[in-house]
């Protein structure tokens, strides 16, 4: 069962969709209007940078008037609202340990702490007598306050205090109103229900899940739900009724806290993570990891009145906030933090390194072995931006793009050779630096990979001395420049940069095939993935695992150049490989591939090459046996959610299959760029496979973005332990379906 918190998610339908591959009239098409949406985002607060207690945070309450009061191991802090400074609110000799914060009726703080029950007067908090040190926890109730600690409960009623006999365990872990001037009451040892008639406890098998209760509170039906070790049980006033365990969607078997927020749904803090449940509906949601989350171990949940949650954790405080938001804000402020933080000279779009993991202060430049395939998927939809709204700013800087990719040609000084990146001759450190092998060391990378190449020179300094280029060239660069280039050659080129595109590309073609349809270094032979020889990939059997996809990407190269160019010596290269060397034949296997070829990058490199295939062939039977290949594709691939595999499908076959499922992802997608490492591994609620793609570990269930590390497309979203927060990814994962989708008028 698909188990994912669906946001508000507006589709128009306006008749019914059939999923036939030929181009609907508009009418028949369904679309999504672009109404605002809900969008969650985190902010996170240390206490204190120097003291450690004061971030082990307890117990946590948002008041009436925005201020946000904490209740640590280091003492009791209150926040104003707009501010990020805490203050400490108890000094000198009676600071110490503080365990619970609540607020009456009358919006009046009461603080449970080491020495004894604190309130607020004057705006400074003063010790209440009467209730014996230590109180554990505060319950506010229409009779009055309780205090609840080891050595008794009390319960203030007008200016004194009264001490209540009431038969319960000493282990007081969490306390609520029982709304009837009872007390229920969760221990190490069991659920008490204590009134002055009588006390009496759940404990036994059929009562709880298990007896150790940490925490309590009402859902929207007045039923309880106790939360503790083994997940939560939900009871009426005589019974349990309901369970929530970690196959229900509990990320952690210890349950530390359960609160309604203001609009019904459930919130359980666990040792691992927060899983919240919607009332009536099966979905739940989860909120994990640095992303979300100061600590993963949250020990308690309070809700301001716009609706925000304020979390106390083991290592600070987190604020998950919501705004409304339409896809085009969102696509805004991607945009904007796009051009200030993830573009570098001459025009090169990707990641950047965060010098401390996790502060976006200490943002870098860094280079990565695909600056040229990321930047072409930057252009690629710049130019689709383009199309949409005639910005002279989205034209200006797609050419920009493209004068960087077109250079990365040009600097190596090798006819039709690109590389793979360039940086400044002055950067010190880059990946891959220059090494040397000793034959030792060559040894045994030929034994591990009979394929490997030697590269001993990766960077080289261009003509002018201004830039250092890097080689070896793979493939996937190929694939993700010529994605870019259609985009920008159909969308945005004029006359004379149609015929600079065309020169350049088919520079790159006449290279391929002087070469045997490899791409050659600076050595003179071929890079360790640039091949695409038919004497390779027919006839060496280590080449196996990209026989398929390599075909059907060097048709595509060449079925491009021959479009744009004119010239029959690529369309002849083209049907010699179908005809003479079974290209096409190659290509069916990429569905059908041996489970240890499969990766997940694959599907993207498909992706990249399919436009060119579909959109130019001429030949009826050449034509049908893409469509075939690309309906596969989709078939297999399509349960992944993609709104860029579902774009790039409706761009190329017509129709809007997966509509609901793109456009859950844009919505639901952070607005944190961070890299935040993800371990969905360590979640009770998930199992770790090989399954879909046996390359690696993963959960056994597709969970929505928000739920895993910050991606590009070619990385696996099922994998159980992904992410890297020294680097903050580009938002071009996102901006580029979202404009394809609009560029398509799926999203209006």
């Amino acid at each position: 069962m698909e188990r994912i918190l669906q946001y508000a998610i507006t589709v128009l339908l306006l008749v019914s969709c059939s999923t036939n591959s030929k181009v609907k009239h508009e009418s028949d098409m369904a679309f999504h209007r672009d109404v605002p949406f809900i969008q969650e985002y985190h902010e996170g607060f240390v206490i204190d940078e120097d003291i450690r207690a004061s971030n082990d945070v307890r117990a946590i309450l948002p008041d009436n008037d925005d201020n946000i009061w904490i209740a640590t191991r280091h003492g009791v802090f209150m926040k104003k609202p707009g501010h990020r400074a805490w203050h400490l609110m108890i000094e000198g000799e009676r600071r110490g340990p503080a365990y619970d914060v609540k607020m009456d009726d009358h919006g009046k703080i009461w603080v449970a702490c080491w020495d004894g029950v604190y309130t607020n007067a004057g705006g400074k908090l003063g010790k209440s007598a009467g209730p014996k040190a230590p109180v554990a926890r505060i319950v506010t109730a229409k009779e009055g306050i309780y205090a609840l600690g080891p050595k008794g409960i009390w319960l203030r009623q007008g200016n004194s205090w009264e001490k209540k006999h009431y038969t319960k365990a000493r282990s007081i872990r969490a306390a609520i109103s029982d709304r009837n001037r009872g007390l229920w009451i969760g221990t190490d040892v069991g659920l008490y229900h204590c009134s002055d008639e009588r006390s009496i406890v759940y404990n036994k098998n059929e009562d709880l899940i298990s007896a150790y209760v940490k925490g309590l509170d009402y859902d929207g039906s007045g039923n309880l739900w106790a939360g503790g070790l083994g997940g939560v049980s939900i009871r009426n006033d005589k019974a349990k009724v309901g369970e929530k365990r970690p196959k229900d969607g509990i990320t952690s078997s210890e349950v530390n806290v359960v609160t309604k927020s203001p609009d019904g749904t459930m919130w359980v803090g666990t040792n691992y993570g927060i899983t919240r449940f919607t009332p009536g509906k099966e979905a739940y949601s989860v909120r994990l990891s640095r992303r979300w989350l100061m600590s993963d171990e949250v020990r308690d949940i309070g809700f301001d009145k716009k609706g925000n949650a304020w979390i106390a954790t083991a290592n600070g405080v987190s604020a998950i906030k919501k705004r409304e938001m339409t896809l085009a804000q969102k696509a805004d402020y991607y945009y904007k933090l796009l051009i200030q933080r993830h573009v570098r000279d001459p025009w090169i779009v990707g990641r950047f390194r965060l010098a401390i993991p996790g502060d976006t202060t200490t943002i870098e430049p860094d280079d990565d072995d695909n600056d040229g395939e990321y930047t072409a998927m930057y252009l690629a939809m710049e130019s689709l931006r383009y199309a949409v709204t005639k910005s002279p700013e989205a034209k200006e800087r797609a050419e920009k793009a493209f004068d960087f990719l077109h250079y990365l040609r040009e600097v190596t000084e090798i006819d039709g050779f690109f590389a793979r990146t360039i940086v400044p001759v002055s950067w010190n450190r880059t990946h891959d630096m220059n090494r040397t092998y000793t034959p030792r060391e060559l040894a045994d990378e030929l034994v591990n990979n009979p394929r490997h190449k030697p590269v001993e020179i990766r960077w080289h300094v261009s003509k002018d001395g201004k830039w250092k280029w890097k080689g070896d060239t793979s493939s996937d660069e190929l694939c993700g420049h010529l994605f870019g280039y259609y985009w920008y050659y159909n969308l945005v080129a004029d006359d004379l940069e149609k015929k600079r595109v065309a020169n350049h590309f088919c520079k790159i073609v006449d290279h391929l095939i002087r070469n045997d349809f490899c791409l050659t270094g600076v050595d003179g032979k071929p890079t360790k993935w640039g091949v695409w020889s038919p004497k390779s990939l027919n006839e060496d059997p280590e080449w196996s695992p990209e026989k398929a996809l390599n075909s059907l990407e060097i048709l595509s190269f060449l079925k491009f150049a021959y479009k744009i160019s004119g010239d029959e010596k690529y369309e002849k290269a083209y049907l010699m490989l179908i005809q003479d060397e079974g290209y096409i034949r190659n290509a069916k296997l990429l569905h059908h591939t041996n489970p240890a070829w499969e990766t997940y990058f694959d599907i993207y490199l498909a992706l990249y090459v399919y436009p060119p295939l579909i959109r130019y062939e001429q030949n009826a039977a050449i034509k049908s046996e893409f469509r075939a290949h690309l309906d596969e594709w989709f078939l297999k691939y399509k349960e992944t959610k993609s709104p860029l595999v579902n774009f790039t499908y409706n761009y190329l076959g017509g129709g809007n299959d997966g509509l609901d499922h793109s456009i859950f992802f844009l919505q639901d997608a952070p607005l944190d760029l961070v890299d935040w490492q993800f371990d969905n591994g360590r979640r009770e609620d998930l199992h770790v496979v090989r399954e879909p793609i046996l390359e690696t570990r993963q959960v056994d269930e597709l969970r929505p973005p928000s739920e895993y590390r910050k991606i590009r497309w070619d990385r696996n979203p099922y994998a159980a332990i992904a992410g890297n927060p020294a680097q903050e990814r580009d938002p071009v994962y996102w901006l580029l379906p979202y404009w394809m989708g609009r560029y398509l008028e799926l999203i209006r």
